[in-house]
C-alpha cells in the first residue's frame, strides 16, 4: 500500500509530502521464511503418512527384529539382541517365517531352532526356495535320513547353507566309514567341512596311508583328534616324525597310538613327560622306551595319575620298576575301579592258601570283570562266603581292613 512520508523540517517550512510505494508484511519478515521451512517439513511429514502407501495416515512400526528372535525363535534377550547386530537389514519377518517352517519341517524343536539361531543368525536371510530346499535334496540324494540332515544343520548351519557340503560330505563319509561316524568328529570339529579338500585333507589322508593307516584307523584316530585332517600338512608331517622318535616305527600295529599319543604335544612337552617318568619309576632310557612303544598313551597321563601308579605299584604291591615297563598296559587301568580292588582280592586269596602263589597281579589285572569274577570269585564261594561281598565294597571305595573268610 502507498504511504505518505512527512519531510517537514524545524524551521517551520513545509514541504510536500513525498508517497513511496512500499509493501506492508502482515509479519517479520524472518517468522516469513521460519513458515515457509515449517511448511515444507509438514509437507514431509503428510507425505510419508499418506503417500508413502500407508492409506490409514500411520506408517506401521519398523521390524522389531530383536523382539521378533526372542518371540519366533526363543532366543534369550540378550542373545537376541547380539544376534540382531547382523540382521539389522531385515525388514519384515517374510524370509524368517519361511526358515522358520522349513527348519520345523525337518523335526528341530524350539530349543534346536534357537540354537541354530544364536550360532548362525543370518540362515533366517535365507531362500528357502533357492537355497535350502535345494540343498536338502541334495543331502538325500546322498542317502541321509531327514534325521540325519537335522543333526547335520545342528552341528554347522552356515555350511549346510552353502553347495560346497556336498562335495566333503561325498570324500568323508566313505573315509570315516559312516555318516554316524562322520557327525561324531563334526561335534568335535566344524571346520572339517570348511577346510580346503584339495590342498589341506587330502594330503594328511595320503600322508596318513602312507604311515600304514588304512581307513578304519584314519577314522578312529580323527574322531577324537579331527584335527589332525585339518591342520597344515606339514604340521602332521611334524606329529610323525615325533610318532617315530618315541620309537614306535611306521607300520606297526602300535602307530596310530604313538600318533594320537604325541598328537599337538612339543618336542620340549614330550621331553619332559619323558624325564618325569624316568624319575617317578625309576626307568632307565631304554625302560621309559620299552613302557612308551608298548602304550604310547602314557605320555598324555597327568603327573598326579603317574605318582599315585607308582606309589601303589611299587610300595604297596612291590613290583620292580623294569617289571612295570615291560607290562605298561597295567598303567592304563583305573587305579581306583579296577587295579586295587582286584590286589585286594588276590593278596587275600593268596594269605589263606586259596591262590598259588606264582598267580600274579598282572594276570588278574588285566583280564575282562566277567572273567575275574568267575576266575578269582566265584571258586572260593564255600571258603570265602564274604569274598564277593567285600569285593563289591572295595569297587565302590570303601575297602574292608580286612577281607573276610566267614
Amino acid at each position: 500500500m502507498a504511504r505518505a512520508v512527512d519531510r517537514s523540517y524545524s524551521s517551520g517550512v513545509r514541504v510536500a509530502p513525498v508517497v513511496l510505494n512500499v509493501p506492508v508484511c502482515s509479519r517479520p519478515v524472518f517468522g516469513f521464511f521460519k513458515d515457509k521451512k515449517e511448511s515444507a517439513a509438514s509437507k514431509d511429514v503428510a507425505a510419508t503418512r499418506s503417500g508413502g502407501g500407508c492409506s490409514s495416515g500411520l506408517c506401521p512400526a519398523p521390524f522389531a527384529v530383536a523382539d521378533y528372535l526372542v518371540a519366533s525363535c526363543h532366543l534369550t534377550p540378550a542373545q537376541a539382541v547380539k544376534a540382531s547386530k547382523v540382521l539389522s537389514h531385515l525388514k519384515s519377518p517374510s524370509k524368517p517365517e519361511a526358515v522358520l517352517a522349513f527348519l520345523s519341517d525337518l523335526g528341530l524343536s524350539d530349543a534346536d531352532v534357537a540354537a541354530v539361531v544364536v550360532y548362525d543368525p543370518l540362515l533366517l536371510c535365507s531362500e528357502v526356495d533357492k537355497t535350502l530346499a535345494p540343498r536338502l535334496a541334495e543331502l538325500r540324494d546322498l542317502g541321509l535320513s531327514p534325521s540325519q540332515i537335522a543333526r547335520l544343520v545342528l552341528v554347522d548351519p552356515a555350511r549346510f547353507r552353502r553347495p560346497t557340503i556336498i562335495s566333503k560330505l561325498q570324500y568323508y563319509v566313505p573315509l570315516f566309514g559312516s555318516f554316524e561316524n562322520l557327525l561324531q568328529a563334526l561335534k568335535y570339529n566344524s571346520y572339517l567341512l570348511s577346510s580346503d579338500l584339495e590342498n589341506v585333507v587330502k594330503p594328511n589322508v595320503a600322508l596318513l596311508r602312507e604311515c600304514g593307516l588304512g581307513d578304519c584307523d584314519i577314522a578312529k584316530l580323527c574322531i577324537p583328534v579331527p584335527r589332525l585332517l585339518t591342520s597344515k600338512p606339514e604340521r602332521i608331517q611334524a606329529m610323525v616324525a615325533r610318532a617315530e622318535d618315541v620309537g614306535v616305527p611306521r607300520g606297526s600295529a602300535m602307530f596310530r597310538h604313538a600318533l594320537l599319543a604325541v598328537a599337538f604335544l612339543s618336542e620340549e612337552k614330550i621331553a619332559a613327560k619323558v624325564e618325569f617318568l624316568k624319575k617317578t619309576f625309576r626307568w632307565s632310557e631304554a625302560e621309559v622306551a620299552i613302557a612308551v612303544a608298548k602304550l604310547p598313551v602314557v605320555l598324555r597321563n597327568s603327573q598326579e595319575r603317574l605318582l599315585r601308579m607308582s606309589e601303589f605299584l611299587m610300595s604297596e604291591v612291590g613290583l620292580e620298576p623294569e617289571y612295570i615297563a615291560h607290562r605298561p598296559a597295567m598303567l592304563a587301568c583305573s587305579l581306583e575301579a579296577r587295579l586295587k580292588p582286584r590286589y585286594y582280592v588276590v593278596k587275600f586269596l593268596k594269605e589263606h592258601g586259596l591262590l598259588k602263589p606264582n598267580r600274579s597281579f598282572y594276570t588278574a589285572a588285566q583280564v575282562s570283570e566277567k572273567v575275574f569274577v568267575e576266575k578269582f570269585i566265584r571258586p572260593h564261594k564255600e571258603a570265602a562266603p564274604r569274598l564277593a561281598e567285600d569285593y563289591a565294597a572295595t569297587l565302590k571305595g570303601e575297602v574292608p581292613t580286612r577281607f573276610r573268610l566267614q
